[in-house]
């Protein structure tokens, strides 16, 4: 018994050995969990070209959106573990196993993580008629008047939401949530000024901040945005320790082959370290990382943690 066992443990390593010799066998197929033209989907769209030419087959992005991020990563979760079908998962997928009682897949088990791509930073912005010049003026003025601000979001677990959450109740002071399906359909009210604050990604918002149809107040990273270096961070502005940033990391389908995990990693940091790739990530207000799997795995657990802890605490449920 214990030769066969034996046999079969170096016959599995043989085949894991041979798996990575000859991955990728096909075009890669990486799923983006949310709709096209979002940071998510381009950030895709150019990490996958890059990757495509660093192991000599097509990457082929799918968008498929749809329930805060289950139904793409449940395709993923339920592939064949060969590599060959990857995610592209970004924030929410740090919140949804707080948000939903039950999930189809199980994130430790059914997914494995290859890389830390990078993170990126929202902005908090408010309406440029209102008294608010700074994070101050803002936790000032809610507190004076309660229950007349309002901020918008879009599905419950998104960063937009939760960066709000947290930043009330951090701070001591109240807003109210006005839930909205995505940036395109919360924006008119937010210049309008039927909206009052809201967080998003730098990028969505550099051009408002710009012409001054928004002000804004903070960004939410440790440390300052390259596109508004003269914005605050949150916590220099009066929240110690306020970090909420967009990210976005890799993951293969659980019980791939360790070796294919290996290869698709060491392609992703290079890709993340290629100096025009750089360059195009900076100037789009990420911070491009390309980290090992264990930094990914890492990092996820710890937003489970620190989300979860927001989303138990302010009663948020899933639509």
């Amino acid at each position: 018994m214990t030769i066969k066992r034996g046999v079969g443990c170096v016959l599995m390593l043989l085949a894991a050995g041979v798996g990575a010799q000859t991955y990728p066998q096909r075009p890669v197929r990486m799923v983006v969990a949310v709709v096209a033209g979002g940071s998510t989907d381009i950030m895709a769209r150019l990490v996958g070209a890059k990757l495509g030419e660093r192991i000599g087959q097509q990457v082929v992005i799918d968008n498929r959106p749809g329930g805060s991020s289950i139904i793409g990563s449940d395709i993923v979760a339920k592939a064949q573990p060969d590599g060959h079908t990857l995610l592209m998962a970004s924030g929410s997928f740090g919140t949804i196993s707080s948000l939903f009682k039950k999930l189809p897949f199980d994130i430790e088990k059914d997914l494995a993580p290859v890389c830390f791509i990078g993170t990126s930073p929202y902005v908090l912005v408010v309406q440029p008629t209102l008294p608010i010049k700074t994070v101050a003026d803002l936790i000032s003025y809610g507190k004076a008047n309660p229950g007349k601000l309002n901020y918008a979001g879009s599905t419950p677990g998104s960063l937009q939401r939760l960066a709000g959450e947290l930043l009330k109740r951090t701070a001591g002071f109240d807003m109210t949530y006005v839930p909205y399906k995505g940036t395109g359909q919360l924006m008119p009210d937010l210049l309008g000024g039927r909206l009052h604050v809201a967080f998003d990604n730098v990028l969505i918002l550099t051009p408002y901040i710009r012409s001054n149809t928004l002000r804004g107040i903070g960004v939410t990273s440790a440390k300052r945005s390259v596109l508004f270096p003269e914005l605050p961070t949150i916590g220099e502005a009066g929240v110690p320790g306020f970090h909420a940033v967009g990210w976005f990391g890799v993951f293969s389908t659980g019980k791939t082959p360790a070796a294919v995990v290996d290869k698709l990693n060491t392609a992703l940091v290079a890709v993340m370290k290629e100096p025009d790739m750089r360059d195009r990530l900076i100037a789009q207000g990420a911070e491009p990382l390309g980290g090992s799997p264990e930094d990914l795995r890492k990092y996820l657990a710890g937003e489970i943690s620190k989300w979860g802890k927001v989303i138990r605490e302010a009663g948020i449920k899933a639509d």
